[in-house]
């Protein structure tokens, strides 16, 4: 594909950099001097130091011919101005067969976003010849709207739901999860060689992936693990608390839950803790279907729930008592001693810090744990802080920039590939892929599925029915499967299951 990324900021650098190890044909444009200067230093792709609205800029990035445009600058309205400006200039309204991301911050802009692309009326005749329904997304030719808050509460949530023991990767329409734990010294997995593993392990699980010392395995049945491995295990959702209590992690229901800092990130999180679905805020509720958090199944019901917001900022405060009656809001400083020692927040199931500086958030959650919190959440922008915070022991950290990077990639890979998820420091992907009926693979036993950096085939999902495949299993087309690899593995996927139509 060739792509045009406006925007090389931290988000746009790592984009390119994994498009342009997939072998991707990458432009760049930065209106920042010193920041164009880094990425073209540092990735081998065109950067060009212009500003993204600058048709002239556009063209010479190759935009004519291009296949994606993704806008990833500060501004939402720059990143919807420059979609919109490339979609009446090359194909008209729809933009042609030209694919359109846009990252947005702003709340109003996800709730246009969700009702632009909400089908019309029963009997109502469609709009734009067809071509795309009336709203936002047809008046500025936006093929997807990327909302970094909504993403990384979505992946606190699922967290939460399963203890915050660590984090939590969902597959579509399947009841099958892959969380990561740490092993704890003593525990049944300290010194278990895989090979032993299902003698261990009575329900249907595998582990996928293991992180030691910094570095990436894709296990085999020679690999024996040791304390303070994380690992990720694929399970169905209702056995994973028993493998990961295998692990050393002590399943406590999270009753009473803090959240650090009141923005929208924490907005969100609480909103989806209260079951709030979209309610409030200036925010339209929205339909069932179209619920902020659609996974919800298993969360404490609302009524043995005790949620509390942290905030400095008073008009926050005022306007998150509003939204969220049931809720406690509390104006102070988190990091101010005597406010912790004051309100006993160490008597906490669970803290969630979620302010702007990632130093503080894994700072308040490294001390609130030490005095007693049981599990912590902290949000950080990149990896690089994660490895760190999860190394002081901050149980589930989300790396902010991480998340938006998987959801822009699950929208540019080919049109069978459903989602992509960057694994630790990005030089794992996992990768959710459906089987099309001209694929190699097609009536082939996965004996014959072997890519040349490693990878492993974890789960299939046939018909509404998903399983772990054994060595009797053949592929078959439309088959939706999930499949752990190297970074630079896609041009291989796309070989075995014709991912790229």
């Amino acid at each position: 594909m060739r792509i045009v990324i406006v925007g090389a900021g931290m988000v746009g650098f790592q984009l390119a950099k994994h498009l342009i190890q997939e072998k991707h044909d990458v432009s760049i444009i930065e209106a920042n001097e010193e920041v164009a200067r880094h990425a073209s230093n540092r990735i081998d792709c065109m950067v060009i130091h212009d500003e993204g609205n600058n048709i002239k800029a556009l063209e010479e990035a190759g935009i004519a011919k291009a296949d994606a445009l993704v806008c990833v600058t500060d501004s939402d309205e720059v990143n919807m101005i420059i979609c919109g400006l490339v979609a009446s200039r090359y194909g008209g309204a729809d933009g042609g067969g030209l694919l359109k991301i846009a990252r947005v911050r702003n709340d109003d802009y996800l709730h246009f976003s969700r009702t632009a692309g909400a089908p019309p009326p029963a009997g109502a005749p469609p709009s734009n010849g067809g071509r795309s329904p009336q709203g936002v997304s047809a008046v500025l030719g936006i093929d997807h709207f990327i909302h970094p808050n909504l993403e990384a509460s979505r992946s606190i949530i699922r967290a939460i739901e399963h203890g915050a023991i660590g984090q939590v990767l969902s597959f579509s329409n399947t009841s099958y999860e892959m969380g990561s734990i740490d092993v704890a010294r003593g525990s049944a997995f300290d010194g278990l060689a895989l090979r032993n593993y299902r003698n261990l392990v009575t329900a249907e699980s595998l582990v996928t992936l293991v992180e030691r010392d910094g570095e990436l395995l894709i296990p085999s049945g020679a690999t024996v693990l040791t304390p303070d491995d994380h690992v990720h295990i694929l399970a169905n959702g209702k056995d994973l608390p028993g493998v990961f209590t295998l692990a050393g992690g002590a399943e406590k229901p999270l009753r009473k839950i803090g959240i650090v800092g009141g923005g929208r990130l924490g907005a969100l999180i609480a909103e989806g803790l209260l079951n709030k679905n979209g309610e409030g805020g200036g925010v339209k509720p929205l339909a069932k279907r179209r619920t902020r958090f659609p996974f919800l199944k298993t969360l404490i019901p609302n009524s043995l729930r005790r949620v509390v917001i942290i905030e400095q900022d008073y008009r926050l405060c005022k306007d998150l008592a509003a939204r969220f009656p049931e809720a406690l809001i509390l104006n102070e400083d988190i990091s101010d001693e005597s406010f912790v020692n004051e309100e006993q927040l160490d008597d906490l199931d669970l803290l969630v810090t979620t302010t702007a500086n990632q130093e503080l958030n894994i700072i308040t959650a490294v001390y609130l744990k030490s005095r007693g919190i049981e599990r912590t959440i902290a949000i950080v922008t990149g990896s690089g802080y994660a490895a760190m915070a999860r190394q002081m022991g901050v149980d589930v950290v989300i790396p902010m920039k991480s998340v938006v990077v998987d959801s822009i990639l699950s929208h540019l890979m080919g049109g069978r590939v459903k989602e992509v998820h960057r694994m630790g420091d990005g030089s794992v992907d996992v990768i959710e892929v459906e089987v099309s009926k001209d694929a190699p693979v097609v009536n082939k036993p996965i004996a014959e599925f072997r890519l040349s950096a490693g990878g492993v085939l974890m789960l299939v999902n046939r018909g509404g029915d998903s399983f772990i495949p054994r060595g009797g299993y053949i592929f078959s087309e439309g088959d939706h499967i999930a499949l752990i690899a190297k970074t630079g593995s896609q041009a291989e996927i796309e070989k075995y299951f014709g991912a790229d139509e």
